[in-house]
C-alpha cells in the first residue's frame, strides 16, 4: 500500500511516501522551490516521492493530509482573521485533486494528532508518553496522551491562545528577530545572559493543573488581527522596562538577559508538565514533536533533570514532519497495522547519479580534481584542506529532511580553530556572530569528548544539547556555556561521512568536525548540484566536494553567479530575502 503524506498551507509544506508502513521518502518543498520555510502545497516534493518510489498518481492509495481544514477555519474566525487570510476549508483536497491529478481517498488528521504520530511510529518505543508542543494546530497549543501498538490516544490538551511556541515567538519578535525563523537565534543568544527577568517572564506565563498553562493576555497582541499585526501589546516593552529592538540593531546585555529568561522560564513549564506526563502515564519512554521540540537546550535538560529513561525527539519536529504522521496514520487506520519503525537515518530526499555529476561539472568547464574509484584519495584531499583551516562543502547522497544538516548536505570545518566560529558566521554563512556550530563526531569516540549521560545514549540528529568534556580544545563548536550540540556518527549509516572523520581523526587525533547546514542567511539548505555550484561562487567556503569531484574556489571564475541566470539577482540583492507569504513578524495562522 502506497500512502502519500502532505504538509502545506502553513510554513513548513513537505510530502513523504510509506509504502506498506515504512519510510520511502521524503523532503520538503522548499529545497525544490528555494523559497525558504516555502509554505504552498508541495508540488515538486510530491512528484519526487513518486519518482522515488518508482510509482505513477494511480498507484496511490490514500492521501493523508496533516490538520483539520473545518477546526482551524473555526479557530481563525474566531480570532477574527481577516477573509482574505482565512484557510478556505475545501482548499486542500481541491488542490490535490487539480495540482496534483490525485483522484483517490483523501484522509485528514488533526494537527498535534500528526505531530504525536510522527514521533511515535518512528521511535521505535513499543509504547511511550507523548508529547507534543507548538504554536499551534487548529485549536490545540500542546497535547499529552500514549502510543501502544498501532494506536495513539491524546487525553489532554491546551487550546489557543495560551501557547508555549507563541510565548517564544512573541519574545523573538521583541528581541528584533524574525518570527518563524529567528526562534533559533534567541536560544542561541541565551547563554550568553543571566536570568534576571525570570520573575516578569513567570509573569507571562503561569502553570495551572495536570497539563495547563496560561498566557497572560495583556502583553500579547496575536489574538485578534488588528492593524498593528505585531504579536506583543504595548505593556510588554513596559513590563521589561526597555523599547522593542529594531531588526539587525545592536544586541545588549539587556537582550542577552531577556533571552536567557525566557528559556529557563520555557524549561521550568515543560519539565514541570513532563514529570506530569509521567505520572499520569507511568511509562519510560517520551516521544516528543512540534516546534518547540526542536529547542536542543530545553530537550536536553528534560533528559537530565526528567523523569523518562529515554526520549526520541522526531527529527523534523516542525510542521514539515507532520507529513510523517499524517501518512502513519492512514495506514494504521486502513490496515490496522503498526507503520513505521525505529527511524535510523533521515537521508530521504533527492540524490544525483555520478553521471549526472560528472555531466554538470563538464558543463561548467571547471578543472575539477576527479576521485570517481578513489574514495580514500579524495577523504585524504579533503582532510588535507580541513587541516589547512578550510571551509569545505560536503555534497553525497541523499538530502536531509528537517532542519538539520547530517553529512548530506552540510558545510565542514575544523573544529579546533579558534577563528573558526567567526569566519563561518561572517563569511560563509552571513549571521550573527553569537550563533553556535555544531560537531559530528564518530559514535565510537564520542564518549570520549562529550557527556553522553546527558544525552541517554548516541544523538544521531543533533537534537539536544550536552557539556563538552573534551581533552582537545574545541572552540569552534563549544558555547559560551561549555555545551554543545553533537551529532553522533555511524559509520554503518553514513559511510563516506564517517570515513572522512575517521581519516581526519587519523590525521590529527581529533574525530570530530563543525557540521552546519549548507546555506546562506536567507536560504533553504541546498538540495541540487546546481544550487552547490553556485554556492561555491557566492559565499565564503573555500572547496565543494560534489560526490566524486573536488572543486576549489580559487579556480572559480570572478562572475561565477553571472553564469547562473535563476540565481544572478539572488547574488546582487546581496541574498535578500525572496517575496515570502510567512510573516516575519507575526506568527503564521493562516
Amino acid at each position: 500500500m502506497n500512502i502519500v503524506g502532505l504538509s502545506a498551507f502553513f510554513h513548513e509544506s513537505a510530502c513523504c511516501l510509506l509504502r506498506d508502513g515504512r519510510l520511502v521518502a521524503a523532503a520538503e518543498e522548499e529545497r525544490f522551490s528555494r523559497v525558504k520555510h516555502d509554505p504552498r502545497l508541495p508540488v515538486s516534493a510530491f512528484r519526487w516521492c513518486l519518482r522515488r518510489g518508482g510509482i505513477g498518481i494511480t498507484d496511490v492509495d490514500c492521501v493523508a493530509y496533516y490538520e483539520s481544514p473545518g477546526k482551524k477555519l473555526e479557530r481563525q474566525l474566531w480570532s477574527g482573521v481577516p477573509e482574505s487570510l482565512r484557510l478556505d476549508p475545501d482548499r486542500p483536497e481541491r488542490e490535490i485533486r487539480e495540482r496534483l491529478g490525485y483522484e483517490g481517498p483523501v484522509l485528514t488528521f488533526e494537527h498535534h494528532e500528526s505531530h504525536a504520530a510522527s514521533a511515535f511510529f518512528f521511535s521505535g518505543f513499543p509504547e511511550a508518553a507523548l508529547l507534543t508542543v507548538d504554536g499551534v494546530g487548529e485549536w490545540a497549543t500542546t497535547a499529552y496522551g500514549r502510543g501502544r501498538g498501532s494506536g495513539i490516544e491524546l487525553f489532554e490538551e491546551v487550546r489557543f491562545p495560551h501557547s508555549l511556541g507563541l510565548l517564544y515567538s512573541t519574545v523573538t519578535a521583541y528581541l528584533g528577530f524574525e518570527v518563524n525563523d529567528g526562534e533559533y537565534k534567541v536560544m542561541g543568544l541565551a547563554p550568553y545572559g543571566e536570568p534576571r527577568y525570570l520573575d516578569e517572564m513567570r509573569r507571562l506565563v503561569s502553570t495551572g493543573p495536570e497539563g495547563q498553562y496560561r498566557l497572560d493576555l495583556q502583553y500579547f497582541d496575536f489574538i485578534h488581527f488588528g492593524d498593528g499585526q505585531r504579536m506583543y501589546s504595548d505593556t510588554l516593552p513596559r513590563l521589561f522596562g526597555e523599547p522593542p529592538r529594531r531588526r539587525e540593531a545592536e544586541i545588549t546585555r539587556f537582550h542577552e538577559d531577556v533571552a536567557r529568561s525566557l528559556q529557563a522560564a520555557l524549561e521550568e513549564v515543560l519539565l514541570e508538565k513532563v514529570r506530569y506526563l509521567h505520572g499520569r502515564t507511568g511509562l519510560p519512554d517520551l516521544c516528543m514533536a512540534g516546534g518547540v521540540a526542536l529547542n536542543v537546550v530545553a530537550n536536553g535538560r528534560i533528559l537530565r533533570e526528567g523523569p523518562f529513561e529515554r526520549l526520541f525527539v522526531q527529527p523534523a519536529a516542525g510542521d514539515s514532519g507532520t507529513c510523517l504522521g499524517a501518512a502513519a496514520l492512514a495506514h494504521a487506520q486502513l490496515t490496522g497495522e503498526r507503520p513505521g519503525g525505529r527511524l535510523s537515518h533521515v537521508y530521504l530526499g533527492p540524490r544525483w547519479r555520478i553521471d549526472e555529476i560528472a555531466g554538470l561539472v563538464e558543463a561548467t568547464g571547471l578543472p575539477a580534481l576527479d576521485f570517481r574509484g578513489r574514495e580514500a584519495g579524495l577523504l585524504e584531499a579533503v582532510v588535507d584542506r580541513l587541516e589547512a583551516g578550510q571551509v569545505v562543502g560536503w555534497f553525497h547522497g541523499p538530502l536531509e529532511l528537517g532542519p538539520r544538516a547530517l553529512g548530506a548536505r552540510s558545510l565542514l570545518a575544523d573544529p579546533r580553530d579558534p577563528g573558526m566560529r567567526d569566519r563561518l558566521n561572517r563569511l560563509v554563512k552571513k549571521r550573527e556572530a553569537f550563533r553556535p556550530f555544531a560537531p559530528s563526531v564518530l559514535e565510537a569516540h564520542a564518549a570520549e569528548h562529550f557527556d553522553l549521560s546527558d544525552l541517554g545514549g548516541p544523538s544521531p540528529f543533533m537534537l539536544a544539547t550536552c557539556r563538552v568534556t573534551s581533552p582537545l580544545d574545541l572552540p569552534a563548536v563549544t558555547h559560551v556555556d561549555g555545551s554543545a550540540r553533537p551529532q553522533t556518527v555511524d559509520p554503518g549509516i553514513s559511510p563516506r561521512y564517517g570515513a572522512l572523520l575517521e581519516a581526519f581523526r587519523r590525521r590529527t587525533g581529533c574525530p570530530l568536525l563543525v557540521n552546519t547546514s549548507f546555506n546562506v542567511r536567507g536560504e533553504p539548505i541546498v538540495c541540487s548540484p546546481v544550487d552547490a555550484l553556485f554556492s561555491l561562487g557566492s559565499s565564503g567556503i573555500d572547496a565543494l566536494v560534489l560526490e566524486d569531484f573536488l572543486i576549489d574556489r580559487e579556480i572559480v571564475p570572478a562572475n561565477w553567479a553571472e553564469l547562473f541566470p535563476a540565481w544572478r539577482e539572488r547574488a546582487r540583492s546581496g541574498f535578500a530575502p525572496r517575496e515570502r507569504t510567512v510573516s516575519t513578524d507575526l506568527y503564521t495562522f493562516v
